[in-house]
């Protein structure tokens, strides 16, 4: 074998995923219209870990990660004081001008709480609904029943979530039974990813039947497992048209769960399967809930499938770098970028797509810094104290002494200015 053939042909690599063609269903508040599948953007979600009933510190959160790119915000409805709470929660939303869409959570006794409470029904924008949790025998299809009559009233989508730690234990009963009874009955495993599709796709059929349009439809099935998530999502894709929602049940903490959530997600969004996401990443204790949706953010950025804000370039170290400005500078850099993005993302279009490279020496540092919108190549280990800039691969200046970071922040607002206002034509 062979590297370098000269016969090599890339001309069919687009560097992208072929998305699956699904159906949309539209999220809405008020003018703020989210739309799901249909080759729409993949939409970042994330989910409070507020007591909803606490209507000022759950409508802080959902600011907080709305800001932070969460394009839907979920909250729990777990008893009457949450429910009753959700309207309020919109309210100071709206005071606060946010208008992010809420979902709301369900769990049990859902259908109880939608119907005590209009109000709710109403302020939520779309429902998520746990065929699982929804009841128990006879109970369970009347119960399912009325959540999704409601749905239809008020004309909101549904997002039927499966979870492989709530089964419809009915349905789970049915697939092993019928695994039994055939010739080469298959693993456990195998069983458990049928039980979760076919409940998917059984109570999404349902849904319609009950009233409720196709296009309000998005399906679930969360596990744990990296390669179980891949499996089943597989399936869903192959045997569904709607708009799916990815993402781990339980991701983990820290790297672990960025780690799971990337390689789960990766691989199926590569595929051209996932409509919205979720990292459901476990924070640290007193820790921000915003990370989890920098983390969904990254992976669509890297994978090239959408761009949020600037991404910064930057070289892990070695021993010709042992100073630390790099580090810092990097680190300075792509805080700034993200703080500014509320404000630049109105005013500058386009400026989410930049490229800056902070480059710890002379190895890589000039090229990296070339390839970048603006680049700047630090002096490493032994090396001159300068730090050449490059501006669309040329070098513009170099700077030297104490106020390296002041500067170069300040080049790259003017860089931002002179080639994102409205208006500008790229050369």
């Amino acid at each position: 074998m062979t590297t370098g053939d000269a016969d090599d042909d890339f001309s069919g690599v687009t560097g992208a995923a072929t998305r699956r063609a699904t159906r949309a269903a539209v999220v809405r508040y008020g003018a703020r219209i989210v739309q799901v599948g249909g080759g729409a953007p993949i939409v970042i979600q994330s989910m409070t870990n507020t007591d909803t009933a606490d209507a000022i510190g759950t409508a802080i959160q959902v600011k907080d990660l709305a800001r932070a790119g969460s394009e839907l915000v979920r909250i729990t409805v777990n008893n009457p004081e949450a429910a009753a709470a959700v309207p309020a929660i919109r309210e100071q939303l709206d005071r606060m001008g946010v208008d992010v869409p809420l979902v709301g959570d369900f769990h049990y006794n859902g259908h109880k709480l939608l119907t005590d409470f209009p109000a709710c029904a109403q302020a939520l924008s779309k429902y998520r609904i746990n065929p699982g949790n929804v009841g128990q025998g006879a109970k369970r299809d009347t119960q399912f029943a009325q959540m999704i009559e409601i749905a239809c009233r008020y004309d909101k989508p549904v997002r039927i979530g499966v979870n492989w730690g709530s089964l419809d234990q009915a349905l789970l009963a049915r697939i092993m039974d019928e695994n039994a009874r055939r010739s080469t009955p298959r693993s456990a495993q195998a069983v458990m990813y049928e039980a979760l599709v076919t409940s998917a796709i059984e109570n999404a059929v349902r849904a319609e039947e009950i009233g409720l349009p196709a296009d309000r439809i998005i399906l679930s099935c969360k596990v744990s497992g990296v390669q179980d998530l891949i499996a089943v999502y597989r399936a869903l894709a192959r045997r569904c048209d709607y708009p799916l929602h990815l993402g781990l049940t339980e991701a983990g903490m820290g790297s672990k769960g960025i780690v799971a959530s990337t390689a789960a997600l990766s691989v199926l969004l590569q595929e051209g399967i996932g409509d919205t996401i979720r990292i459901s990443l476990t924070p640290e204790p007193g820790g921000d809930r915003t990370r989890e949706v920098i983390v969904g953010q990254e992976i669509l950025q890297t994978m090239g499938l959408r761009k949020f804000t600037p991404m910064v370039i930057a070289c892990p170290g070695c021993g010709r770098t042992t100073s630390t400005t790099f580090q810092e500078l990097a680190e300075s850099i792509q805080t700034y970028l993200r703080e500014q993005m509320p404000v630049w993302k109105k005013d500058y279009p386009g400026v989410e797509g930049m490229n800056v490279a902070v480059m710890g020496c002379i190895v890589n540092g000039p090229g990296e810094s070339r390839h970048a919108n603006i680049g700047i190549s630090l002096p490493g280990t032994g090396e001159t104290p300068a730090a050449p800039v490059f501006v669309d691969g040329e070098k513009t200046v170099t700077l030297r002494g104490e106020n390296i970071a002041v500067e170069f922040q300040a080049i790259v607002l003017d860089y931002v200015k002179s080639h994102y206002a409205p208006g500008h034509i790229a050369a």
